[in-house]
């Protein structure tokens, strides 16, 4: 870190301690609002969903080729193909938008280009399935829809867009990463790709199954539920009889060098981010600095700044997995329109303040300001466009 940025954090902590109100009551609650919804972080998402994923991007960066990285999800790629895969892998993974960080982190680093590697990073959170039925049964069928319509198509036209953006620095990092691999040596796969897409296809189960949730309305995902352990339980059995017999020590050694390198990269920004979102926000349901009326007053209605107001807030509010209906449904109530609605819903679960300060230390400051403006931007018209047609 630079002089001038440990400066700045010394006066900014500093500054807090000095100036800060603590004998306020509001004051003490928002404190308290960040220190549980850290609380509800760590035992809700640590455990079940970013240790898997870390276990997951560890993977990635040993045991899958930077060469078919590039090939397939490169600058050069074929974008049907690397757009159609990136755009669809939210209907299987499921994952909100910080367990997503990761598995980008992954990918982009071992080549992936900027254009499918964050039409990924938005559609992992973005296109839930469960989640999108149970918005169409609680919020509406329009409204349903349209998330999913909405999604699908943002992860590619922000894909594109920030590929056709940096498209200059894609080509170089294309060229440097084609220098890379012709210097060195090639990569030789060790296993039969059918070992390594069965070793993939475990660990996703595992990260699938443990975050199962339950839903008595639906019969057969409730029995899944019900035995979602179980299930997860044979998975991790399978698992370590992979890693045992296809993996030597070296490697073993090497995935768990990587896999802590990504948790030691990303954990201390999501907790500072979890942190400050609650501060600010509070948990789902409760209210922090920031008080839960002027939200709902200021999302009425259909106009830009209500629909911008929606898609900022979204971005910022940090959401778990299907908290975000719960939430609408109860501003809905009060007021909030249509419009701001599929805006927040189209911003919120992709994106959050702890998941922008992680995209930042990925791939830098401008690439993460015009990844959440797209993001922000296209929400707002999308919202807008909604509420005049309902």
């Amino acid at each position: 870190m630079k002089l001038k940025s440990r400066i700045f954090i010394i006066i900014a902590v500093f500054a807090f301690f000095y100036f800060m109100p603590f004998s306020s009551s509001k004051i003490l609650n928002a404190l308290m609002e960040s220190l549980l919804m850290a609380q509800d972080y760590a035992r809700q998402h640590v455990l079940l969903c970013l240790i898997p994923a870390f276990f997951i991007a560890g993977a990635i960066a040993n045991f899958i080729s930077q060469e078919n990285i590039i090939k397939y999800f490169g600058a050069e790629a074929n974008k049907f193909l690397s757009y159609t895969v990136a755009s669809v892998s939210g209907t299987i993974l499921a994952v909100c938008s910080c367990t997503v960080l990761p598995l980008f982190a992954g990918i982009y680093k071992r080549g992936a280009g900027i254009g499918p590697a964050t039409a990924f990073l938005y559609s992992g959170p973005a296109i839930n399935v469960l989640a999108i039925i149970l918005t169409a049964r609680v919020l509406g069928f329009e409204l349903g829809l349209a998330r999913a319509i909405g999604a699908i198509i943002f992860s590619v036209v922000i894909g594109l867009s920030m590929h056709f953006i940096f498209i200059k620095d894609e080509k170089k990092r294309s060229v440097n990463a084609n220098q890379n691999l012709t210097m060195g040596k090639a990569e030789q796969e060790d296993r039969p790709l059918w070992q390594t897409a069965f070793y993939f296809a475990i660990m996703v189960g595992i990260l699938i199954f443990a975050n199962w949730g339950k839903d008595e309305s639906f019969k057969i995902w409730q029995t899944i539920y019900n035995f979602k352990w179980f299930i997860t339980g044979i998975l991790l059995i399978i698992l370590s009889w992979i890693v045992i017999k296809w993996f030597n020590k070296e490697e073993r050694i090497q995935w768990v060098k990587s896999s802590w390198g990504f948790a030691e990269q990303i954990l201390p920004l999501l907790l500072g981010g979890v942190l400050v979102a609650g501060f600010l926000l509070g948990r789902p349901g409760s209210e922090a600095l920031i008080p839960k009326i002027w939200i709902e007053n200021l999302v009425g209605g259909n106009s830009i700044w209500s629909n911008l107001f929606a898609s900022v807030v979204g971005a910022l509010m940090y959401f778990a997995t299907l908290t975000e209906i719960p939430i609408l449904q109860g501003l809905l109530g009060a007021g909030m329109g249509k419009g701001p609605a599929l805006a927040l819903l189209l911003a919120g679960p992709a994106l959050s303040l702890p998941n922008m300060l992680v995209i930042r230390s990925i791939m830098g400051t401008k690439k993460t300001l015009v990844f959440v403006s797209l993001v922000v931007v296209m929400a707002t018209f999308s919202g807008m466009l909604f509420g005049n047609i309902f």
